[in-house]
C-alpha cells in the first residue's frame, strides 16, 4: 500500500495528518521543493490542482 511521507502547500489550514507539511506561498519555490524532496526520499510527487503537491511512497516491504 503507498503511503503519503510529506505534503508541499501554499496554505497550511488545508491540510493536515500525519505526514510533514512544508508551507510554501510561492509558486515556483513550492514546485522546486516538491521536486528536491522527490529525489531526496525516493518518492513519486502527485500535483493536487489545488496549490498542494503530496509526495507518496509505492514501494512495498
Amino acid at each position: 500500500m503507498a503511503k503519503i511521507v510529506a505534503i508541499v502547500t501554499m496554505q497550511h489550514e488545508q491540510v493536515g495528518g500525519g505526514a510533514p507539511i512544508f508551507v510554501e506561498p510561492d509558486i515556483a519555490k513550492r514546485e522546486s521543493t516538491a521536486f528536491l524532496l522527490e529525489k531526496i526520499l525516493d518518492a513519486s510527487v502527485h500535483d493536487l490542482k489545488n496549490g498542494c503537491f503530496i509526495l507518496v511512497d509505492h514501494h512495498r516491504e
